[in-house]
């Protein structure tokens, strides 16, 4: 059974790394600019807020659950980071934490609201996307916050490798995910509660402290991408990561996590996000307009969703 499920795994990221290889192909033969070190470097550090986002929503999905507000979630604790560095003179590590605890605490209350009250997570996510955004604005007066160069350095290439220590960072992260997951009690009782909540109970199971807790971890991954995204552009914005949401879940989807619950890999996700970087790396390059990117970004979103369903339904006819 094991040996079946690695074989499985090695044939979705073969999958997954062939459509990489097949667009840096396609827009290599497109652009000239395009398969050059430095532009593939400069996708690798651009992916660091996106690929926390997505670590976290590849827990939340299993279990069944959808989190809407980690972009609103990402901007609010990159606006404590920067209110707490320049208002009131916090060193990095001191208000690093401060922010990501902030986020790991609305993420808490997504978890306990949907799972203490059952209402769909969608729905009670979405009112803390509005409430996340509100409080954040009223953080910052709704003014950017510069940072400046008490932050830079963590998406800053570093001399010899070139990447930055966001990156180094996010990468990390998605193994110690991908462990989490596969390798842990704690992984395997949220498959299983995404696969059948029902039966898990059944079990004598408590299914709620798990539940929740993928909601505060997706908070906490929500911390990170505010420091790596403040990073990068050295200043805390109160309208930053409008619509990543949609990015992270497309990124999951595209890797593989289904919707539905019960199934999903943080590498996977993690190819998704490199994916999607590529495809607008590439699209941009070769000119096409903002609206057109967001056309076709959306067609893949799209497309990625349809051949999760398909692949739910052949698998329930597989079953039956």
């Amino acid at each position: 059974m094991k040996q079946s499920k690695l074989k499985q795994s090695m044939v979705q990221y073969a999958g997954l790394l062939a459509v990489l290889i097949l667009m840096v192909a396609t827009f290599s033969l497109l652009s000239k600019n395009f398969f050059q070190p430095t532009t593939l470097i400069s996708i690798a550090n651009q992916v660091p807020d996106l690929t926390f986002l997505a670590v976290g929503m590849t827990l939340v999905l299993v279990v069944g659950g959808i989190d809407l507000s980690v972009g609103s979630l990402l901007a609010l604790s990159s606006a404590v980071l920067g209110v707490l560095m320049v208002n009131m003179g916090w060193p990095l590590i001191a208000a690093l934490p401060v922010a990501m605890l902030v986020a790991g605490a609305c993420g808490l209350a997504n978890g306990m609201i949907t799972v203490g009250f059952r209402v769909p997570s969608f729905i009670v996510t979405l009112g803390m996307l509005e409430i996340a955004r509100g409080a954040t604005k009223a953080v910052t007066d709704s003014q950017s916050v510069y940072i400046g160069s008490s932050i830079e350095w963590f998406g800053q290439p570093i001399g010899g490798i070139r990447l930055s220590p966001a990156f180094l960072m996010a990468v990390i992260a998605v193994a110690i995910g991908q462990f989490v997951l596969t390798r842990t009690v704690f992984g395997r009782y949220c498959v299983a509660i995404g696969t059948n909540a029902e039966a898990v109970r059944m079990s004598g199971i408590r299914a709620a402290p798990y539940s929740i807790a993928v909601f505060g971890i997706s908070g906490l991954m929500c911390g990170l991408a505010g420091l790596a995204q403040s990073s990068r552009l050295s200043t805390a914005d109160p309208n930053a990561a409008i619509g990543i949401e949609l990015a992270a879940i497309a990124a999951c989807v595209i890797g593989g996590t289904s919707l539905m619950g019960g199934r999903g890999s943080v590498v996977s996700s993690f190819i998704g996000v490199l994916i999607i970087q590529v495809l607008q790396t590439g699209l941009a390059q070769i000119g096409v307009s903002d609206a057109n990117k967001q056309i076709i970004t959306g067609g893949v979103i799209v497309a990625a969703v349809l051949m999760d369903a398909l692949r739910t339904r052949w698998r329930g006819g597989s079953e039956e």
